[in-house]
Order: C-alpha cells, then structure tokens, then sequence
C-alpha cells in the first residue's frame, strides 16, 4: 500500500469516523488497450499515487487531496502503470474554498511543463458543457489502478459499471454516520452495490455518456461492502473556475 493510502485511510478512519477516500476499482474488469485513453497516472518520485483524466493538451484534473503526497508528475497512455509519456507538473491550481475532503471542493487542475503528444494512446476527454442532469440508475464508469476486491496489486487499468445514486439517499446514508454530504458532489457506486473505488487512486474521473462529470473523492465503510454511496466531485459546478485557468492560467490567482 502506498504512503498516500495509508496515510490517508488512518487520518479519515480515526478523525472522520470511517470516511475513505480512493479509486482502486472493486468488481470491475480490465480496460481495452483502446479505450479510456485519456487516464492519467498523478506520481511522485516514489511512483502512482492517484489517478486523473486529461481534459486539453497541457492540463489535468484530479482531486485535491492528492496533493498531500507531494505529485511531481504524470504518465499517459499508461494503460500498464510500467509504460507511458512521463511529464512534469509545472503548477497546481485547486479551488479557494477547499479545506478538506469532507467538506466538498475536492478538485484540482495540473498545469503540465509540456503539452502531451495525442496518439492511438493518448486522448482528451470532453467536460460538460453546463450543468448536468443526471437520472437515477443511470449507468457510468469509473476507472483507476490498485488493490481489487481480492486484495491484489494491479498495474492494468481496471473499470467498473456503477449507477447514479438519488442525492437525497445518499444524503440519508451519510447522515446516519454521522456525515454531512457537501454540496456539489454526485453520488455513484457503492451502496447498495458491491461496484466502485475503494481507497488509493483517487482523481480519477467518473464518466456518464462519455463526459467526465466527476472526481473521484470519498466514500465509506468497507470497499466490499460500503455503507453509503461513493461521492465525487462534480465538475459542472466548476466550468467557470475551470475554463477561467484554461483560458489564461499565468493570470490565474
């Protein structure tokens, strides 16, 4: 287990009565070479720490806790965690208002040194445009790399089906442990199935209809058997923010 999941999973479990936070897939299956080409591995000088997605040439989203291991760099088109274009972080950018992952804002933007070489490996998945609307039930994907439900290392890219939880149970879930669900976060996964992330890889994106509509953040209970659902930032409500730095990031306070 790396530095980040520990460390992460010890503060949430003694602090923030068994919050969690991650994305190794759990029930998921392999990714297709072809597909999900946009993954993105956030790394330090000791390896994977998170995942995250590649929205323009030069720019990455992932979640701001990742930030507490120190990333310095990210590899794409490393469908195998032992291959890929390797590129340094140039600048971090997260939200004002973020102060923990609980308490919501759990997004930032990588500025990357160089632009990324778009391939047949390496693409660019698309933001939505507005805010969304998603249905109840309805069935997106998310993706990253770790411990699976049998407890074992991965380098492959896993994914897993997960469907959309109502805002409102998965309020009442949370509540009852005690947790109150920030705003502007999308529930997905998790209860009442045994489908979605689990801790390690967090950032990575979950994806309705082909857009990344969230970020991975946090969940709770047992990666099997969670007792609430799986909660990820959701982008819509940052397009501005987004789309400011994208437009001039050196501007960008």
């Amino acid at each position: 287990m790396h530095g980040l999941q520990i460390i992460l999973l010890l503060n949430v479990l003694t602090c923030l009565k068994q919050a969690a936070h991650g994305s190794d897939i759990i029930s998921g299956e392999k990714v297709p070479r072809n597909s999900m080409l946009y993954m993105v591995s956030v790394q330090n000088k000791n390896g994977h720490i998170c995942g995250g997605f590649l929205i323009t040439e030069d720019f990455v989203v992932t979640a701001t806790h990742c930030d507490n291991e120190y990333p310095t760099h990210v590899v794409l088109g490393n469908h195998n965690l032992n291959q890929g274009q390797k590129i340094r972080i140039n600048k971090k950018f997260k939200t004002r208002f973020y102060l923990s992952v609980l308490l919501g804002d759990d997004i930032m933007l990588l500025k990357l040194s160089r632009k990324a070489q778009l391939s047949d490996k390496v693409k660019i998945i698309q933001l939505p445009r507005a805010k969304i609307n998603l249905k109840e039930n309805e069935v997106c994907q998310v993706a990253g790399w770790g411990i699976t439900e049998n407890g074992a290392l991965t380098k492959i890219l896993r994914v897993v089906d997960v469907p959309v939880i109502n805002k409102k149970v998965c309020k009442k879930q949370y509540s009852v442990i005690n947790i109150r669900l920030p705003a502007n976060v999308i529930c997905a996964g998790g209860y009442p199935t045994h489908k979605g992330f689990c801790q390690g890889d967090s950032g990575g994106p979950l994806v309705c209809a082909g857009l990344a509509v969230g970020v991975v953040s946090f969940k709770n209970g047992k990666c099997n058997y969670p007792k609430a659902p799986n909660v990820y930032t959701d982008i819509s409500k940052y397009l501005l923010w987004i789309n400011a730095i994208l437009k001039n990031p050196n501007s960008y306070l």
